[in-house]
């Protein structure tokens, strides 16, 4: 009797073919005109580069949700999908990290106020698909462009602590003129919001930073 393949991936004898016509619509339309799933068959080719990954592109979607937060998923939860070994988890950690950088260094290039929508796309690639709540602090010059972005707290998946006292030593350490403060909620907590306002509004009410 031959033996399961160790990835638990079966073989599928179209997937050559399938992977060049893939990579086709990908080279000539975009990936607008690829599925979460077929995105997805992408990263995976280059982890498993002899078997069919459909069925696991579709898994993990369905597990996941989202191209996106099968890519921000934490390497344990990927780990409990079947087929998914650590070569798998590598390329979508570097996918995650690459988009990581690549929304950071598009945030650096402009002066930060004047695009509201580049800050909040960068904190959702950065932190909205966390299982934990995260306390990251964008510190800003004069001209409103980024000095740091710097996460100062992880906490519980309800609960992350914030000390408006450590956010201001470490803006005047850094020279910064302001602050945008970034609080994630992964359970959507009422108190926890309430608490992120109470410190919102300690932060303004300092006088030395302006606070957006």
């Amino acid at each position: 009797m031959a033996e399961a393949p160790e990835d638990g991936l079966n073989e599928a004898p179209h997937f050559h073919g399938h992977r060049d016509r893939l990579r086709a619509r990908f080279r000539e339309a975009g990936a607008q005109a690829l599925a979460d799933y077929e995105l997805l068959e992408l990263v995976l080719f280059r982890a498993v580069p002899r078997r069919d990954v459909k069925p696991l592109a579709k898994a993990l979607v369905d597990r996941f949700g989202s191209f996106a937060e099968v890519v921000a998923a934490p390497p344990g939860l990927l780990a409990e999908v079947a087929g998914v070994k650590d070569a798998i988890i590598t390329e979508l950690k570097v996918v995650e990290a690459a988009a990581q950088r690549l929304a950071k260094g598009q945030v650096k290039r402009r002066p930060v106020l004047s695009s509201w929508s580049a800050v909040i796309d960068y904190c959702r690639t950065a932190m909205a698909y966390a299982d934990r709540e995260q306390v990251r602090v964008l510190f800003l010059d004069k001209r409103n462009q980024l000095i740091a972005d710097e996460v100062l707290q992880t906490g519980t998946v309800d609960h992350a602590p914030v000390y408006p006292r450590e956010v201001v030593k470490r803006a005047l350490e850094v020279s910064a003129s302001a602050v945008i403060l970034c609080h994630n909620h992964p359970t959507r907590s009422n108190r926890s919001r309430w608490i992120t306002h109470k410190h919102a509004e300690s932060l303004g009410n300092s006088r030395i930073f302006g606070l957006a």
